[in-house]
């Protein structure tokens, strides 16, 4: 009977003490580890909003009930917390002679949520009390000062995504974009309006969608807007202005161009997804050759200045857009992105899900793909 109660504490030990350290990386720890505990709460959850807002559905019901997934799912993980805290103390209690199991439980319930009706005899099994109190009230305050972090990074982002939709309409589009910027005088301009802060946005969004990966999931105010469409119209314009544009060329696309397939690949390494770290320039690539032409041909009509050679144009783009193409489509099927030219409406028909079970994946910065032939 003491092995008993012995294996009691033990287990009911390792059980808070894991619990804690899966709050601490969640919450706390600043770089893209991986929790279990925390990745099958939003799996599961997730499972849950799959049941009511399923593929046959229209995207606008999808998309309001999809909204709530990601707040939801970060209430529900305190409540894990709290909940796996108060069954292993119950063991602690149980385990140090307080029968039966339903009086342990209620001890440590008692204990845990502060209530304090129930006090257990004896000073060790009263420090035991103080110490469980400690961790429910460090947990709560922990998910407190979580939130405001999440919702200013969720601000932050949406900002620039919001600006992207006055310059590439919605959903946008990277033939908008140069047209739009064309005819207000503005063609020259665009690395100093658009590529340098959207560099300077993937660095931020690498760190604050590995950091606090439930943002990945968190949609925009406006349903037909979104953070990855965005970087995929983004990306394809910075592709676009070094490959195909008749205008000096102008490295700062290029910087912001391998930010952004950094940036997308370090968001599929954190969830398991797989992609090519190292493909060719001429590997195939989602968009089509008639695609590119159908876009040159309307850039050209507005009077946007275009290479004379659309068949190196068409190269030096595909060569660029290798690079960034599998990570952007399968992170559109991951959130299940809104309508966007290039990006979600060619994502994958089977949604790319994450697992539970996620062996860690670190790639070598050199590992970034090969440039376009020049």
């Amino acid at each position: 009977m003491l092995a008993l109660h012995l294996l009691a504490v033990l287990l009911g030990l390792t059980l808070v003490v894991w619990t804690i350290g899966s709050a601490i990386k969640t919450v706390v720890l600043p770089r893209a580890t991986s929790s279990f505990l925390t990745r099958a709460t939003f799996i599961g959850v997730r499972r849950g909003f799959d049941l009511i807002a399923g593929p046959k559905r229209q995207f606008e019901f999808r998309d309001r009930v999809l909204a709530m997934y990601a707040p939801i799912a970060l209430l529900a993980l305190p409540a894990m917390w709290v909940t796996l805290v108060l069954l292993g103390f119950s063991g602690v209690f149980w385990g140090t002679g307080i029968h039966p199991w339903s009086e342990a439980l209620i001890v440590s319930g008692s204990s845990l949520l502060t209530l304090g009706f129930d006090r257990p005899a004896g000073v060790g099994r009263t420090t035991i009390t103080f110490v469980e109190a400690g961790i429910g009230l460090g947990l709560v305050s922990l998910m407190i000062s979580y939130l405001p972090s999440i919702y200013s990074n969720f601000s932050k982002r949406e900002a620039l995504v919001g600006m992207l939709e006055v310059r590439a309409g919605l959903p946008p589009s990277p033939a908008n974009l140069f047209i739009r910027y064309t005819r207000i005088g503005w063609g020259d301009r665009i690395h100093d309006d658009l590529f340098t802060r959207w560099e300077e946005w993937f660095i931020e969004i690498e760190e604050s969608h590995t950091s606090q990966p439930s943002l990945v999931f968190f949609r925009s105010p406006h349903p037909e807007r979104s953070w990855i469409t965005a970087s995929g119209c983004v990306l394809d314009a910075a592709a676009i202005a070094a490959s195909t544009l008749d205008r000096p060329r102008d490295p700062r696309a290029d910087l912001m161009l391998r930010t952004g397939f950094f940036c997308l690949r370090r968001i599929c390494d954190f969830y398991g997804i797989r992609y090519d770290a190292d493909p060719r320039p001429d590997d195939p690539i989602s968009v089509t050759r008639a695609e590119f032409d159908d876009l040159c041909r309307e850039m050209a009509d507005a009077g946007v200045p275009l290479k004379a050679d659309l068949d190196q144009a068409w190269v030096d783009y595909a060569g660029w857009r290798v690079n960034y193409d599998q990570p952007l489509l399968s992170l559109c099927s991951l959130v299940l992105a809104p309508p966007g030219k290039w990006s979600s409406d060619r994502m994958p028909t089977q949604r790319v899900r994450p697992k539970v079970f996620r062996r860690s994946v670190t790639r070598p910065l050199q590992s970034t793909g090969r440039l376009p032939t020049r």
